[in-house]
């Protein structure tokens, strides 16, 4: 099959949906698709922020990169760009795709929006983003701006033959302005072969220069990921817990700001900025240096870090926002009220004091993840273009050939039967579909 996927952010802009479209890419790949990835073209400024070397990513033979003409824009990972739609990319209609998968709804999403309807091809979406909760830290704030953000969210997936997010939050918000495309959760691709459970986490410790009750946090440095309430909790724990610190991997817009705090706290040598670490195994390693994760934002649809946190055996503290009360769960973390950061100090406290909690909670969250790994979700993704495609076929009168796997053969990476989600109508952990056209 010939997947096209369209999106307004990707490598090397640090972004959560950049890193779940380049693992579905590598494991839809493995399995004999062919992909292209459009996507906003970076200045050489936006590699070196990063310390990458100004050049594109090489995702192997099978996956295509088209970059498009963009403008600045500004996000909080001082990274972000602009695409104005301008028509049906050229090689896109050589490429000849069987579908068409954008992850959001702006220049790039919308120029996925035109080719699906100038080629005839199914249209897909992912909905990453609480749009009316980003816009909380924009300059176009405000109850009228934020309802119609979600306004033209659903409009833009109501143009699509499914949509999925790792979020039912999502779907309930744009539920309420009339969203009515069929849709289910799909959870990010976890790479739970790089994030795992690794040796001796005291000696891990000693790598990194970690001592005492290590919390982390990992992701861009942006004002929607509120890290200014878990330096507070930390400066509130120094009296009674000395040996606690917290350690901030990534960058983003708010680092001046968090650093700035952490003097007037007196806590600066508690908190430790570790910038951006592009290696994979070695951010791993991190994860099993330090002893709980913590994820004080209110703008997410998942959290991939929070999923890699879990498969490597940490325990996660989290608020009660968006996707994150639906990931984690009394097996596998704490939640906390949104903005509470003398909650957030007491549930570190907890597992501070208690490292047989801490053991729980984290094989809990490794038992968790294993549902979401890279393999299980890339094959309900090949079901979901499998029966777009087939749907789509037989409405235009067309006959059905494909080389897809059908249900109940074997997945050979799984080793299992397949079940295809999206014919069930069951996610990979639990929620309904609904699609108006089964009803």
């Amino acid at each position: 099959m010939r997947i096209a996927v369209f999106s307004d952010n990707f490598y090397p802009e640090l972004s959560g949906i950049s890193d779940s479209i380049i693992a579905l890419a590598g494991q839809l790949a493995a399995r004999g698709h062919r992909l292209c990835i459009y996507a906003p073209r970076y200045a050489q400024r936006h590699f070196r922020r990063l310390g990458l070397p100004a050049a594109e990513i090489d995702l192997g033979e099978p996956i295509a990169i088209v970059r498009l003409p963009s403008l600045p824009y500004p996000t909080g990972t001082r990274q972000g760009r602009a695409v104005l739609p301008t028509g049906v990319p050229r090689q896109l209609r050589q490429f000849h795709p069987d579908v068409i998968h954008v992850h959001l709804p702006f220049g790039v999403g919308l120029e996925g929006l035109r080719s699906a309807r100038a080629l005839g091809v199914p249209l897909i979406g992912t909905n990453h983003t609480p749009l009316s909760e980003f816009l909380r830290y924009s300059p176009l704030r405000g109850p009228r701006c934020e309802r119609l953000a979600v306004r033209y969210g659903a409009w833009f997936y109501n143009h699509c033959d499914f949509v999925s997010s790792p979020s039912r939050a999502i779907f309930e918000e744009m539920d309420r302005l009339g969203f009515r495309a069929p849709h289910r959760v799909i959870s990010n691709p976890i790479r739970t072969d790089i994030f795992r459970q690794l040796g001796s986490r005291e000696l891990l410790k000693a790598r990194f220069n970690f001592s005492g009750f290590t919390v982390l946090y990992a992701g861009r440095l942006a004002p929607e990921k509120r890290l200014d309430l878990a330096i507070r909790a930390v400066a509130s724990l120094v009296a009674t817990t000395p040996a606690v610190s917290l350690a901030l991997l990534g960058r983003g817009s708010a680092e001046d700001d968090l650093r700035r705090l952490s003097r007037s706290l007196g806590v600066e040598g508690r908190v430790r900025f570790l910038g951006f670490i592009p290696d994979a195994t070695t951010v791993s390693e991190i994860y099993n240096a330090a002893d709980a994760f913590a994820i004080p934002s209110t703008a997410e649809t998942q959290s991939i870090a929070a999923m890699q946190a879990m498969a490597c055996g940490l325990p996660v503290v989290g608020v009660r926002a968006w996707g994150l009360s639906e990931y984690i769960n009394a097996a596998n973390g704490i939640l906390v009220d949104p903005g509470d950061d003398a909650a957030l100090a007491r549930a570190l406290l907890h597992l501070a004091a208690h490292p047989e909690v801490r053991h729980d909670l984290g094989e809990g969250g490794r038992a968790f993840v294993r549902a979401l790994s890279s393999p299980v979700i890339a094959a309900e993704w090949e079901d979901v273009y499998q029966e777009s495609l087939r749907r789509s076929r037989c409405r235009r009168g067309l006959s059905w050939q494909t080389d897809a796997r059908r249900p109940g053969a074997v997945d050979r990476q799984a080793g299992e039967a397949v079940s295809p989600a999206y014919l069930t109508g069951v996610t990979s952990h639990g929620a309904e579909l609904r699609d108006p056209s089964l009803q």
